[in-house]
């Protein structure tokens, strides 16, 4: 009879401890999710303002207005990753008790079950006839006979507690492994957000560096950049046949007019880029060999790749020249395409 007393006790112990839900866990995870969906609705916002700035009038004002709310977003999204990473983490450590305890349990189920499967042996030998004349009267044969009822639907329900046991076993280690794989991501999630959000105060930095705080020199840097933006669109528009393959250093030309301004020194870079020279804002960089001997010295690719002829119309035309700008394109295969203008 102790036996069927320490089964009763255990499946009850276990109903408690391991299905019902604990009110300060239960407090903890409320607590959470109103906080993460708190982080979820600033982020919504910010979301708005982001699209609104973009479609605002370029000016230096909306500009850093724009990369402002766009660092505001990044780091609303780097405080729900953190925040995310940190609400699995306890869960996982949760989950990562409770298999444990599982387990503890599980071993204990099985221990009861064999100590009454050795108990079913030693009984097991005797008959219906054995035990009748074993029995000390029928009020004892009556208590045997249900002894040996409750013995046989206890162990039924050991065997079935061990089951469900070994199921939730099972469910809480597959739900341990898909959080940690949650956490994995998300931790690659916030080093990108990380990494955005560096880039983000570097370009700010930069702006302010290059306008100075100031609008028209942003509007200057605008124009240079549309310049530049409309003469890469030109030549990729007239891109005409294709030379072929090159390698890095090979002669893809001849240069022709290169913009030198006789500079005396035996280097010199002729035409920066951006320079604002009486063409207009120059939109490329323009490079001579250290002596000039005039036109028809090589000009090399400056990597491998496939290279087009291109062509664009010239707003000057210097003696040699003529009034179409001839240019090669070299598609370098990484997303990389480099122009060459000035040829002959």
């Amino acid at each position: 009879m102790r036996i069927l007393v320490l089964i009763a006790t255990l499946i009850l112990t276990l109903s408690l401890s391991f299905f019902a839900s604990s009110p300060t866990f239960a407090q903890s995870f409320s607590d959470s999710e109103k906080k993460l969906q708190e982080i979820q609705r600033q982020i919504s916002e910010l979301q708005s303002q982001l699209d609104t700035a973009r479609g605002q009038e370029k000016t230096l004002k909306s500009q850093l207005t724009f990369i402002d709310t766009q660092t505001k977003l990044t780091q609303a999204k780097v405080e729900e990753t953190k925040f995310q990473i940190e609400k699995l983490e306890k869960e996982i450590t949760d989950l990562s008790t409770r298999i444990v305890r599982l387990s503890g349990t599980m071993d204990t189920i099985t221990q009861v079950l064999l100590t009454r499967i050795v108990e079913t042996y030693k009984f097991g030998d005797f008959s219906a006839v054995d035990l009748f004349f074993s029995s000390h009267g029928f009020s004892d044969l009556f208590t045997r006979m249900k002894y040996i009822q409750v013995a046989q639907a206890n162990d039924k329900k050991v065997l079935y507690q061990l089951q469900a046991t070994k199921a939730t076993y099972n469910d809480q280690k597959v739900d341990r492994e898909s959080r940690q794989a949650q956490q994995e991501k998300l931790k690659g999630d916030l080093e990108r957000y990380q990494g955005q959000l560096e880039e983000q105060k570097k370009a700010k930095q930069e702006l302010l560096a290059a306008t100075q705080n100031d609008e028209a020199r942003y509007q200057s840097l605008i124009a240079q950049l549309r310049a530049e933006q409309e003469s890469i669109a030109r030549a990729i528009a007239n891109v005409g046949a294709v030379v072929g393959p090159v390698t890095k250093g090979q002669q893809i030309a001849g240069m022709g007019s290169t913009g030198f301004r006789g500079y005396p020194g035996d280097t010199t870079t002729t035409t920066e880029y951006g320079e604002v020279y009486f063409l207009g804002t120059h939109t490329g960089l323009d490079l001579a060999p250290r002596t000039y001997e005039g036109s028809g010295r090589a000009i090399l690719a400056s990597e491998n790749g496939i290279a087009y002829s291109t062509s664009a119309p010239c707003s000057l035309n210097i003696k040699g020249g003529s009034s179409v700008g001839k240019g090669i394109i070299i598609d370098h295969q990484n997303g990389i395409v480099t122009l060459y203008w000035h040829i002959l």
